[in-house]
């Protein structure tokens, strides 16, 4: 059963779904959901969310704020630690939730929400179990991989401007979420990026092809890699597929090497979108039974 759900994250009313399992009786063990960077949850986490439900857990999914459904003030601004705090917020709000077990709370990430994920894990011990799909662990080494060296002036430099835009009060300068030109910056780079968000129009008709400029600025300041041995003892699976070239294959392995016991790798053949569609039973069905076994077992 799915219904409607907003809450208040620090004067932000973010809304989205609540998925309860059709079968048994709550409190249920609760996952908490959201997209990665410009995202919309109707972009295939109603699937996952399905997914766990048939296997008796509840989520929370919800619009990071300024997308979507949910409010802001800057509409099509990421900001990577506000939407970290804002999974904080969403637990906050779920456990407020009559059907929702406060012992049993875990977190689902993304592309940039598995990043926060992982930072949630090492900073809010209200999580008992976290899933990190795909996830990016550097924005500085990330932003050095997609951008090439001879283009990084230019890309200060229009950070620079945009700076000095907003102070003298104008509106904050804006750069397309995805490209099929591969010569035109953009947020995500690559064909995959913008197949996906072509695809993706069918289910999310809705969905901008457009951020601000300090959404990549911001990005570029975002390490959440460096929160990764601090995630232990909490169980963390990470879910990484071994072409993946806009969170880098390398960077994920190298951290799920430092991360502490007990931990998990399922390691796909593919690329950064496949999870979503093509691969789909696999990443649904690898972090449904990661929470499982810690929620529900």
């Amino acid at each position: 059963m799915r219904t409607d759900i907003e809450f208040n994250a620090d004067g932000t009313i973010l809304r989205g779904w609540h998925y309860v399992p059709d079968q048994g009786q709550g409190p249920f063990p609760t996952v908490i959901m959201a997209h990665g960077s410009a995202a919309l949850k109707e972009q295939y986490l109603d699937r996952y969310a399905e997914v766990f439900a048939a296997a008796g857990l509840a989520s929370i999914v919800y619009d990071h704020r300024n997308f979507g459904a949910s409010d802001g003030n800057v509409r099509q601004e990421i900001d990577p630690v506000l939407q970290m705090r804002d999974y904080r917020n969403a637990i906050t709000f779920a456990l407020t939730l009559p059907n929702v077990d406060p012992d049993r709370i875990g977190a689902w990430g993304t592309s940039l929400s598995g990043g926060h994920v992982l930072m949630l894990a090492a900073l809010d011990g209200r999580g008992k179990c976290v899933v990190a799909q795909v996830p990016p662990i550097s924005g500085g080494a990330g932003a050095l991989r997609r951008t090439r060296a001879d283009h990084m002036a230019a890309s200060r430099a229009r950070f620079d401007e945009d700076r000095k835009n907003r102070f003298a009060g104008k509106p904050p300068g804006t750069m397309p979420l995805v490209a099929q030109d591969p010569t035109v910056a953009c947020f995500n780079g690559g064909a995959d990026a913008w197949e996906f968000f072509q695809e993706s129009l069918k289910v999310a008709p809705n969905r901008k092809n457009e951020v601000t400029l300090r959404s990549a600025e911001m990005l570029r300041e975002y390490e959440p890699g460096s929160y990764i041995e601090r995630i232990s003892p909490t169980p963390l699976l990470m879910i990484v597929g071994n072409r993946d070239v806009l969170t880098a294959t390398d960077l994920a392995l190298q951290a799920y090497n430092r991360a502490l016991e007990p931990k998990k790798l399922v390691l796909f053949e593919g690329g950064h979108y496949d999870p979503y569609v093509k691969l789909f039973s696999i990443s649904s069905s690898a972090a449904r039974d990661w929470f499982v076994t810690h929620l529900l077992n």
